[in-house]
């Protein structure tokens, strides 16, 4: 069994079309169909059922297939490892994020590294919370950042960063902007845009209403910050979002206030694999993220 087949055979299971799978190898179609034939003759078993252009697999063609995903990615991590041990400055760090965090704290802590290791590369992905858990806990990604940083999971592990406050966001012209905080039972009657049900922003909000003895009154809901900020521009209610979203502006026509009894705030952390060590390149990024926040916390004490 050689790489190529393997390869050739997984590609061709993602597209299930023999031709597709050819134009995306950049090789021939003949080439790619004689390679899986060899395979399955070498294995003596039909990995894919045929019909007309498209192709299948079979039940142990599924099988196979997760077990040389599987494969694939420990040859991968083989190569990268032997790469990032010759020289970690060169390295790649596969990097998970959510859309709370992207908007300031993502581009300072890239910028900062990059300053000093600017040969190191980065392939980012933007997911949801449970997505970039599973992600770190499958080796789809090397690591994340996250807030609030989850708890007892079994396949990851991690470190808080930094602890920061819930703030509520309003139309400039709402009769509340004017004040210079809020008590979060204050908007229990207010018209709120929040992130839908399943999100853990929500889950954090919800919980301290809860705690207050209301149920918040959702008038809108969006799934990403920005365009929970644009439903307030537009005035059409108020929300409470983490404060290192609005670190560098507000959107037009909104005020910022602090939100007291109680203070609601998250954690925000790093989440690194439970069951594999680091490779060079990421032990440098992540001794590196628990340091830059540590000056940054005594520099803001």
């Amino acid at each position: 069994m050689e790489l190529r087949q393997i390869k050739y055979f997984i590609e061709v299971a993602k597209r299930e079309h023999v031709t597709d799978a050819a134009m995306a190898l950049h090789v021939a179609q003949s080439a790619v169909s004689r390679q899986i034939f060899n395979l399955e003759s070498e294995l003596g078993a039909d990995l894919f059922i045929r019909e007309g252009r498209n192709v299948k697999l079979t039940p142990i063609g599924k099988m196979f297939l997760e077990q040389m995903e599987e494969a694939i990615k420990v040859i991968d991590n083989a190569k990268r490892q032997v790469r990032e041990y010759l020289d970690p400055e060169q390295g790649i760090i596969r990097f998970g994020f959510p859309s709370s965090l992207a908007l300031h704290t993502l581009p300072s802590i890239i910028s900062a590294f990059r300053e000093r290791y600017p040969h190191v590369k980065f392939e980012l992905k933007q997911s949801s919370y449970r997505d970039l858990i599973s992600g770190v806990a499958e080796g789809e990604i090397d690591m994340a950042l996250i807030g609030p940083l989850p708890k007892q999971e079994k396949k990851v592990k991690g470190d808080i960063l930094f602890t920061e406050n819930m703030v509520a966001l309003l139309p400039s012209d709402h009769p509340l902007a004017d004040k210079p905080l809020l008590n979060l039972d204050q908007l229990k009657d207010e018209s709120l845009i929040l992130f839908p049900k399943g999100f853990v922003l929500r889950e954090l909000f919800d919980n301290a209403c809860s705690r207050l003895g209301f149920h918040p009154k959702v008038s809108f809901e969006g799934d990403d910050i920005d365009t929970i900020k644009g439903l307030v521009s537009a005035g059409l209610g108020l929300t409470l979002i983490p404060e290192s979203t609005l670190v560098d502006s507000l959107p037009r026509s909104t005020v910022r206030l602090p939100v007291i009894n109680p203070h609601v705030t998250r954690t925000v952390g790093i989440i690194i694999p439970s069951e594999r060590q680091l490779l060079p390149t990421e032990k440098l990024f992540y001794h590196f993220l628990r340091d830059f926040f540590a000056v940054l916390d005594k520099f803001q004490n």
